[in-house]
């Protein structure tokens, strides 16, 4: 009985423990993602995804090593870290397990603030307060030391702190130089080190109104002006082709370049999700890059310089793993583990890829490598777990029209909204029916010619379109019918139409408004069902109601504040007048939308200038007719029309104020009467 009993407890306890056990796995396991990771879908905007990366470790120390504001970090194929400790002047060598391996420089180096290691072992430090670069060979001995050029294509002026370095499969050495704004320093170790120039010089950018200023002011006053130079990049990365990758703050768009041979950037797609303060780069196992921000934000890019994800977060002082403080370095393990060193908490933190991430790594993997069709499986899996990840849509597409499969690739280029991808599918599709049915087409056209070569001559000879003709005469005589016509003599000749709309009894209110009608319906028929290149709305969203309250609104405003100004102006429009004018103008976009409309739906993205040119025809022509109709129907001159279109938009504007005024402050009185209902109602129900 004794030893049941016994037994009983033992199983009692082994049952808590393992409770507790599945409890600390489960705080583990949320405590791994003390962030959230974000994508970027179709439309540009941020999205919450899967978790890309989970913080797996933070490393303190290798051995009993710890770190003093470490500002720069390599991890090599076999494992190896290599850890800038500037606060110690030495490079410390561990490995991802934190045992030590061994120290590098201790008594040489001054303040290490770079390292690379190449293939062979060679370390090599970028030693700021030095002024040099020291490489060491696999065993920590000192073997070279290049200190400042004494090139004079250098600069005479030009001060040499070296502050990040990697070197290319031929030794060569590329340097960025703490405020060196020629760019980054590219040293041969040729003859102890001969300088071969400057690469990858960042561009200005010079405003009009800087050019002004510069023009009209004093050398003085210029002397005072900040100096309009290319910024410093920040940091640098190589990849296995000897292409090199910075990261320079301040240049938005172009913060992330890959630069070939020559110095040019080839990533020619411009985004705006790069970080204000970039701090470091490295490039992927997958076709991929990394950049990291200084607040421990860490961003993956393809090597386009697309956005895949956005993760990870600035620490609060609760030290949670994942979290960094001052982050400065990033780098890739071999198996696409995420090394980023901590510079203000001396520590590392260690992320490895989820199965989502693993998955699509995967995919990127297979397609740079030529392997389309074999890309598709690990993608279709991606959007098993996620089907709203726009870019694994637009990465499939991509694959179907690698394999000249152009219908599934449309789809799926719709469906990532992949403007580039829809217009390559799309121009393939066409190009197919134009081959399939060209001859028919001309055929049609011919007969068409020869149909209407037809019927001319026989209306010539028997008249048979004089009942044809004469409907169009009695519809003329139609007052509503005539009016709204009218409208397109107008848009031809706005002179002897204001003059008609003035003094000939064409205003009117119903048909200037069947016109109104008309461009309401064509506006939202062109919004909402355009061609997808040429859409700006998101897919299924809807605001009918809201357009044509605008479309109104716009209209009102337009004739109220047109015919008090023009009244107070000695101006001969009446009310009536004024919309008239107003509506008939609007017939340049009735009669081109459907144009652009149908242009929409069949060019291409090359093409798109001619509906952009249609458009510009389009309003260039419908402001011509207000500008006139104004000066005419009213009996101004040239300088007092002006004069009233300033003054009507200023007229509008204020009108617009005192609406937003009215708006808010009856906003406030009844969101205080429904607390005040509210809290009478609470004290009643008690």
């Amino acid at each position: 009985m004794v030893r049941k009993k016994k037994i009983l407890k033992l199983m009692a306890l082994l049952l808590v423990a393992m409770c507790i056990s599945s409890g600390i796995n489960t705080i583990s396991a949320s405590a791994e993602t003390p962030y959230k990771t974000y994508t970027v879908d179709g439309y540009g905007r941020m999205q919450e995804t899967q978790a890309a990366y989970l913080a797996k470790d933070t490393i303190y120390k290798f051995g009993e090593e710890t770190f003093a504001k470490p500002n720069d970090m390599f991890v090599s194929d076999d494992g190896k870290i290599y850890v800038a400790d500037t606060g110690n002047a030495r490079i410390v060598v561990g490995d991802v397990n934190g045992n030590l391996i061994g120290v590098v420089g201790k008594g040489t180096l001054v303040s290490p603030r770079g390292v690379y290691v190449t293939d062979n072992g060679h370390i090599y430090v970028a030693d700021r307060d030095a002024e040099a670069v020291f490489e060491f060979d696999e065993n920590g001995k000192e073997v070279n030391r290049y200190g400042r050029p004494d090139n004079p294509l250098y600069g005479d002026d030009i001060t040499y702190l070296p502050i990040k370095i990697v070197v290319n499969d031929a030794g060569i050495m590329f340097v960025v130089c703490e405020s060196n704004t020629n760019g980054i320093v590219e040293i041969s170790p040729a003859e102890g080190g001969t300088f071969l120039g400057y690469f990858g010089t960042n561009f200005t950018s010079t405003t009009l109104q800087d050019i002004i200023y510069r023009a009209i002011s004093t050398p003085e006053q210029r002397a005072k002006r900040v100096s309009n130079i290319p910024s410093t990049p920040d940091n640098l990365a190589i990849d296995e082709k000897g292409l090199i990758y910075t990261v320079t703050r301040g240049e938005k768009s172009t913060t992330l370049k890959r630069l070939n041979i020559a110095g040019i950037n080839m990533i020619q797609k411009r985004n705006d999700f790069y970080d204000d303060t970039p701090a470091a780069v490295a490039v992927g196992n997958n076709d991929n890059v990394y950049v990291l921000s200084a607040n421990g934000y860490i961003y993956e890019y393809n090597n386009q310089g697309e956005p895949l994800y956005v993760f990870g977060a600035k620490d609060d002082g609760k030290q949670r793993i994942g979290l960094a403080t001052q982050a400065t370095s990033i780098q890739v393990g071999s198996k696409n583990e995420l090394y980023v060193l901590d510079a203000e908490a001396g520590s590392i933190q260690v992320y490895q890829q989820s199965e989502f991430t693993g998955k699509l790594h995967t995919a990127l993997n297979l397609y740079a490598n030529g392997r389309y069709t074999e890309s598709r499986e690990p993608l279709t899996e991606v959007l098993q777990m996620n089907s709203m990840f726009d870019y694994a849509n637009k990465a499939m597409g991509r694959a179907y029209f690698q394999e000249e499969n152009y219908d599934e690739a449309l789809r799926y280029a719709r469906l990532s909204k992949d403007d580039e991808g829809y217009s390559d599918a799309f121009w393939e599709i066409r190009n197919n029916w134009l081959k399939r049915n060209i001859v028919a087409a001309l055929l049609i056209i011919v007969a068409l010619f020869i149909l209407f070569k037809v019927i001319t001559y026989f209306d010539r000879k028997k008249g048979i379109l004089e009942g044809v003709r004469t409907l169009k005469k009695k519809m003329k005589e139609n007052r509503l019918i005539s009016n709204v016509m009218y409208a397109g003599y107008f848009m031809r000749h706005p002179f002897d139409g204001s003059y008609g709309i003035a003094r000939e009894g064409r205003a009117s209110w119903s048909a200037p408004s069947i016109l109104l009608v008309v461009f309401m319906i064509e506006y939202v028929i062109n919004k909402y069902m355009c061609g997808f290149l040429q859409k700006t709305i998101r897919e299924g969203r809807y605001e009918f109601f809201t357009d044509i309250g605008t479309i109104l609104i716009v209209i009102i405003a337009l004739t109220a504040c047109n015919y008090l100004v023009c009244t107070i102006n000695e101006g001969e429009g009446t009310v009536k007048k004024i919309y008239t004018y107003f509506c008939y103008s609007l017939m340049p976009y009735i009669c081109f939308t459907p144009l652009s409309f149908a242009l929409s739906h069949v060019l291409t993205w090359n093409e798109q200038f001619l509906i952009t040119l249609v458009e510009v025809v389009m309003y260039v022509w419908t402001a011509i007719l207000v500008v006139l109709a104004i000066k005419e129907v009213n009996n101004y001159t040239g300088k007092e029309t002006l004069k009233i279109i300033g003054l009507t938009a200023f007229t509008i504007l204020i009108v617009a104020l005192l609406i937003f005024i009215i708006y808010v402050l009856w906003s406030q009185v009844f969101s205080f009467i429904a607390e005040i209902f509210g809290e009478a109602v609470y004290r009643i129900g008690m």
